[in-house]
């Protein structure tokens, strides 16, 4: 005869479970990382933000309508923002900010007149915040990113033309 799991052990469990996932979740906050995966005791959890809808929908779930597939075209488009001459690159890897604080009135806009070393938005590595000076005098004529977006070094930012 098989023996049942002690009910009082399952929830000890459950409750160690969710108390690792939210200290595993504040660990995210605080070091800006976007995935954290630990096994312990047979235990796998894995803690992510930003993960893309479609990842997050179990095997077999149908959405209302399909996800866009990134096509040759689409690929094509983003390398030529890349060599676009006034393309404004991320000199780090960090989190894009448009603004100083939330709620605040973002350093540009799309149409925005800009001068050499005026801030264009700021980027947030490991708890400091680097404001991006434009290198060039202009107009932005488009923002390439979202606000608090994570970048990659050398990823376009915004154009000023």
């Amino acid at each position: 005869m098989a023996r049942q799991p002690d009910e009082k052990a399952t929830a000890q469990v459950s409750s160690d479970d969710s108390a690792l996932i939210r200290e595993l979740a504040l660990l995210l906050d605080e070091t800006s990382l976007t995935e954290i995966e630990i096994e312990r005791s047979g235990l796998r959890v894995r803690v992510a933000r930003n993960i893309s809808i479609a990842a997050a929908m179990p095997a077999g779930y149908q959405s209302a309508a399909p996800m866009p597939v990134a096509t040759a075209a689409a690929v094509a488009v983003a390398a030529d923002i890349s060599k676009h001459p006034g393309v404004v690159p991320s000199p780090m890897v960090g989190t894009a900010y448009w603004a100083p604080e939330p709620g605040a009135k973002p350093f540009i806009e799309v149409g925005s007149k800009v001068s050499v070393g005026q801030t264009l938005l700021i980027i947030e590595a490991m708890k400091t915040m680097n404001q991006i000076p434009s290198p060039r005098s202009g107009t932005v004529t488009q923002i390439l990113i979202e606000d608090g977006q994570p970048v990659e070094f050398g990823e376009p930012l915004v154009i000023i033309e």
